[in-house]
């Protein structure tokens, strides 16, 4: 099966062991990697008990969900996306921006959806990510001119 999105080396997928798959409609499921390869910009995974396409297919759409604990260190200067929900986000004067609510994927950059009711998105990675403190729980951004401007 493809995995799209997913943070995490081929190797250190597997080594996570058995996952927790959520299906759109609120099933669940364990799940267990046996192999994983790159390919492209996903993994291609094959999960114990899973060998046809016939059995791969109720999975579509899922998601894979690990205990933090499981989840191999990202490494200095990098977060998961879910570390990054609840840090209050900053400009480079201090000037707060907002709280994240999510961290959405697209084809173009990873964005943070700020809480509220307009979901104000703003880019999450470098030049303009500028420091992540999680400690403090403080995100800096510097965003470009004129891109507060309406």
């Amino acid at each position: 099966m493809y995995v799209d999105q997913c943070p995490l080396a081929p190797a250190q997928l597997v080594a996570v062991g058995t996952l927790e798959w959520r299906g759109p409609m609120g099933s669940a499921r364990p799940l267990t990697p046996k192999r994983a390869r790159a390919a492209v910009d996903r993994l291609l995974v094959t999960f114990e008990g899973i060998s046809t396409r016939e059995a791969a297919a109720p999975f579509v759409n899922g998601t894979l969900w690990a205990e933090r604990a499981r989840l191999p260190d990202p490494g200095p200067g990098v977060s998961y996306a879910f570390q990054l929900t609840g840090m209050r986000v900053v400009d480079q004067t201090g000037a707060t921006l907002g709280t994240v609510a999510d961290v959405l994927f697209n084809a173009g950059q990873p964005l943070l959806q700020l809480e509220g009711e307009d979901g104000r998105l703003l880019p999450c990675q470098p030049p303009f990510m500028k420091h992540v403190d999680a400690e403090a729980g403080v995100i800096t951004l510097e965003l470009p001119p004129g891109f507060d401007e309406t």
